[in-house]
């Protein structure tokens, strides 16, 4: 492990990743309410309220499988120092902040896993490289959305024929309430596997200064502190990104919103559980679609989901290039 550095720049590098996890919610708040604020359910500015409570809340229902992930599980523990952390962190950072001025909905778990990536190479090679832990997460980029994709399209199915005899406005009244169960369900699954992953790179950070003893662990402080700060970045909301992701993709109902966000939090449950950082954006724009191509296909703007598709190609190449290129600039200043 690296040597010990200075009290104040620990408390540094700590705030610096809750920082990120701060843009993390402001990123990706668009996850938890672009449908039921596009729905007319809820007002934007109450729908952050709701989304903000559940993200805080989520520690109290998952376990802390995904910190232990990322923390240990991209790449070997034994290699981070600092300035590995600290370059993962402005890799994802940067991407982040430009993603979020054009108003694309990229990934900010995998700008984080990128940046990790790019950072532990430029240290250490490609042996530092845990190829299990990113695999499964590279696969997420597939199936996360897939999935969101295929339950959300079979629960538009499903509720359409158990209704086909309710009128469509009481169909709306129905779920207009039950929007408001499935848009915690889905916050709830945003705040417990978004929050972990800053909850794992400041736990390394403490494992590489002899902090946490011999094992690797994620403290208290660590979980109520990047919960937090999940929670305050959804609160300001990334208003760019709720209309790409609420209106652009395609037009939704309160039926369909909420099979959305069902179909996006069983998956995103169901990942949290198996230790899987997926991607919240991935997977509720993969729940979109799917309700949108279950009315029909071409309900569908293609062009649109083509493009945040680019998107979530390229995020994790680039912020590894970003990360490397910041660990050898630190590396020579120091």
């Amino acid at each position: 492990m690296d040597a010990a550095i200075a009290f104040p720049l620990l408390v540094g590098l700590v705030a610096v990743a809750l920082f990120f996890d701060f843009l993390n919610g402001l990123h990706d708040a668009a996850n938890s309410i672009a449908t039921i604020v596009s729905t007319r359910v809820l007002r934007p500015h109450y729908a952050v309220f709701w989304a903000a409570f559940f993200n805080f809340i989520a520690f109290l229902f998952f376990g802390l499988h995904v910190a232990e992930t990322v923390g240990k599980g991209i790449v070997d523990a034994e290699i981070v120092t600092p300035a590995v952390i600290f370059a993962a962190l402005v890799g994802a950072i940067v991407w982040n902040i430009v993603t979020w001025i054009a108003g694309i909905p990229s990934s900010s778990s995998h700008a984080l896993i990128g940046g990790l990536v790019g950072a532990g190479v430029a240290k250490a090679g490609p042996g530092a490289i845990v190829w299990s832990g990113l695999g499964k997460t590279v696969a997420a980029i597939v199936l996360s959305p897939a999935t969101g994709f295929v339950l959300a399209l079979l629960l538009v199915l499903t509720v359409s024929w158990l209704f086909v005899r309710q009128t469509p406005f009481a169909v709306d009244n129905s779920f207009r309430a039950l929007q408001f169960f499935s848009a915690s369900l889905y916050s709830l699954g945003h705040g417990g596997n978004d929050a972990q992953k800053t909850m794992g790179i400041i736990a390394v950070l403490l494992y590489s200064q002899g902090m946490l003893g011999q094992s690797f662990h994620v403290p208290l402080w660590v979980v109520i502190t990047c919960q937090s700060a999940l929670a305050l970045g959804t609160l300001f909301g990334g208003w760019r990104i709720v209309h790409t992701m609420g209106s652009k993709i395609t037009r939704l109902n309160p039926m369909q919103g909420f099979c959305a966000e069902t179909g996006g939090a069983i998956t995103l449950f169901a990942a949290t559980w198996l230790g899987v950082p997926v991607s919240t954006t991935h997977t509720i724009t993969g729940a979109i679609i799917g309700v949108g191509a279950a009315r029909r296909v071409s309900a569908v703007r293609w062009g649109i989901a083509g493009n945040i598709v680019v998107a979530w190609v390229i995020t994790l190449p680039a912020t590894a290039a970003i990360s490397a290129l910041t660990y050898f600039v630190t590396r020579l200043a120091a």
